[in-house]
């Protein structure tokens, strides 16, 4: 086996005498990650974006296109098209960072083709991953473990159910509750508030999109992901990453602080997912561990890049560049990575974290310990300052506009 080094160092001179270009669909922290691991290796990076982001502030973008909104895909499709004509762009390969932008490739992917390198999968594949309720059929199908879930699709059915409280109310698919109400899910202590939150959801979406699922005790800290790029049923590269603070902290919709490690048995469940899909690309299987049983069950598969990704880099993985070179079929397959190396999304997670203080569940010795060692930061960097600053000063208009829960 290579080391990690030579590998990345192997990479990096291959990209140096590339001169295509990467399309990223998203400009927030997590594109600008993308366009931030594609830099000087030769890769001409353009962001597009339907609303204001940091990554036009970059000095690793070379332009910013403010695009349609997500939520006419067929005009952000004609969209993508036109800016590749007027771009003169070579077959970039294209970055999605959201469920939005997932589903909008894989349903358009036979007309962007002739455009684009697209590495998101076809719908009939994609969809297994973007709808939870295929995806917990899925898991159940091949034996890996999920938890205790139900599908009411009415009141009646929901009444018939004979649960355990508390329970969390969740949508099958996050993109079309999430973007409504900034919620992945919904905590329901009895009957009444089951039936309440119930009523609340089904008048967002659809009835047959409510999932009731058992609650996994124990927190954050058992919350784990496999992340990794597939091919050909083979794990290409992986990263392993436990969560220690998310926002909210109960039931989080973003991961604040982060850290690898190293548990075979995600790789285990997670490959066998992946392999029965038929999945190529990146992608982030999440994992709850259920202390009453010691087992890891699967809570979700993000198709894409997930929120904390340039992590992977800091621990010796550079995923928007193996994904880049798999896409030009010149692969790298890493079979290591550094553990104990932490990821922090700066501006979320110093007020997560004053606020476990508040509540008493973590005091200041041991926050000021989880910030020592090697560890990536979200947007800041040296080189790269002026996202940071963009962002400073957008965070009071997203605190207004989405609010800060406990």
């Amino acid at each position: 086996m290579e080391p990690v080094s030579l590998v990345i160092h192997q990479v990096r001179k291959a990209m140096s005498d590339i001169t295509q270009e990467a399309v990223i669909i998203g400009g927030d922290f997590q594109g600008l990650g993308i366009a931030r691991n594609l830099s000087g290796l030769g890769v001409r990076v353009l962001v597009v974006d339907p609303v204001f982001c940091i990554s036009k502030f970059s000095r690793h973008v070379d332009r910013v296109h403010r695009s349609p909104a997500y939520g006419n895909p067929e005009k952000f499709t004609d969209f993508l098209i036109g800016l590749s004509v007027q771009e003169k762009l070579q077959k970039p390969v294209i970055f999605p960072t959201s469920d939005i932008a997932v589903r909008i490739l894989a349903k358009s992917r036979t007309r962007l083709e002739e455009h684009y390198l697209v590495p998101t999968p076809a719908w009939e594949i994609t969809r297994l991953a973007y709808n939870k309720k295929l995806t917990y059929q899925l898991a159940a199908e091949i034996g890996v473990p999920i938890p205790r879930t139900f599908f009411p699709e009415s009141e009646e059915k929901l009444s018939e159910q004979v649960l355990d409280f508390p329970v969390i109310l969740k949508p099958a698919i996050t993109a079309n509750f999430y973007p409504v109400t900034h919620l992945k899910a919904i905590k329901a202590n009895d009957h009444h508030e089951l039936l309440r939150n119930y009523r609340y959801m089904s008048s967002i979406i659809d009835k047959t999109e409510i999932m009731v699922q058992e609650i996994i005790g124990g927190g954050p800290k058992n919350l784990y992901s496999f992340c990794s790029l597939f091919s050909n049923g083979t794990v290409k590269a992986k990263i392993m990453g436990v969560r220690l603070r998310q926002h909210p902290m109960d039931f989080g919709s973003s991961s604040t602080y982060v850290i690898t490690c190293n548990v075979p048995q995600l790789e285990e469940l997670s490959a066998q997912i992946l392999r029965k899909m038929n999945y190529y690309g990146l992608s982030e299987v999440e994992f709850m561990l259920d202390e009453r049983d010691n087992t890891y069950k699967l809570i979700d598969i993000n198709p894409r890049t997930w929120a904390w990704h340039t992590l992977g880099a800091k621990a010796g993985v550079n995923f928007s560049a193996l994904l880049f070179r798999d896409m030009h079929n010149d692969s790298v397959q890493l079979d290591s990575f550094e553990t104990g190396v932490t990821w922090i999304r700066e501006v979320s997670d110093v007020p997560t974290a004053l606020m476990e203080m508040v509540k008493q569940r973590l005091n200041v010795i041991d926050y000021l310990r989880t910030l020592r060692g090697k560890k990536e930061l979200a947007v800041f960097s040296r080189r790269d300052p002026l996202p940071f600053v963009a962002e400073l000063f957008w965070a009071p208009y997203m605190l207004c506009k989405r609010g800060f829960r406990m």
